[in-house]
């Protein structure tokens, strides 16, 4: 999962971020419990993120938007848990483990 950019938005910032899904796991929830850190480090923000369905095999493009917040005010991302991962009608334990992370931009994506 790599941060690619941060756009503004009006009052907000845009976030994309780009999944390669490598395997073959077609994934219809991966819900992530994300903390949004200001450049000074404090906590600004915790939100959940749908990122699914994910297909497998095919790198997706997600956005979404971080509300009444300045991409100024952006320092970096921690993704602090997974609230819900399945693939079909399974739950899937790893999926904090196997989600490698990047970022394209000044601001961190960590885990």
């Amino acid at each position: 999962m790599e941060l690619n950019k941060l756009e503004p938005k009006g009052s907000d910032c845009r976030a994309y971020f780009v999944i390669d899904n490598k395997g073959d796991k077609t994934y219809e929830a991966l819900k992530l419990d994300l903390i949004l850190f200001r450049p000074d480090g404090i906590i600004d923000q915790r939100f959940a993120v749908e990122l699914a369905p994910l297909k497998g095999k095919k790198r997706t493009v997600k956005l979404f938007d971080v509300a009444n917040t300045s991409c100024d005010d952006v320092g970096s991302f921690l993704i602090n848990d997974v609230m819900e991962c399945k693939a079909g009608s399974e739950d899937v334990a790893d999926c904090l483990e196997d989600l490698a992370v990047s970022s394209r931009t000044d601001n961190a994506l960590n885990k």
